[in-house]
């Protein structure tokens, strides 16, 4: 888990796999998702996506005028801007136009 965690953390803007997260931490896709499962309570992919949610939210609340929530999103891996919108919502209780104007989540 550690390894697993360890590479979503340094890789965390990149488009990877499971099977890239897998094979970092040496174990099968299966065994992985097990782990997660088991300690996480989530997914492997799910924790991933949390920890780009969260990146994004660092940065839209420390960002300046120059740059824009579609940068943000597309630099943490969200290609899909209405999911992100979303997603982001869901989890922060506001809008990204909203954190990024308002400075504070």
């Amino acid at each position: 888990m550690k390894w697993a965690i360890d590479f979503m953390h340094a890789h965390i803007s990149e488009p990877i796999t499971m099977a890239d997260i897998a094979a970092a931490a040496k174990v099968s896709v299966r065994t992985l998702q097990q782990g997660f499962r088991q300690f996480r309570m989530t997914t492997p992919m799910a924790y991933l996506h949390e920890l780009r949610l969260t990146a994004a939210h660092q940065d839209l609340m420390n960002t300046h005028e120059a740059q824009s929530v579609a940068d943000i999103a597309l630099k943490w891996g969200f290609t899909h801007l209405g999911r992100f919108a979303a997603d982001y919502r869901k989890r922060f209780g506001l809008l990204p136009s909203q954190t990024m104007r308002s400075g504070k989540g």
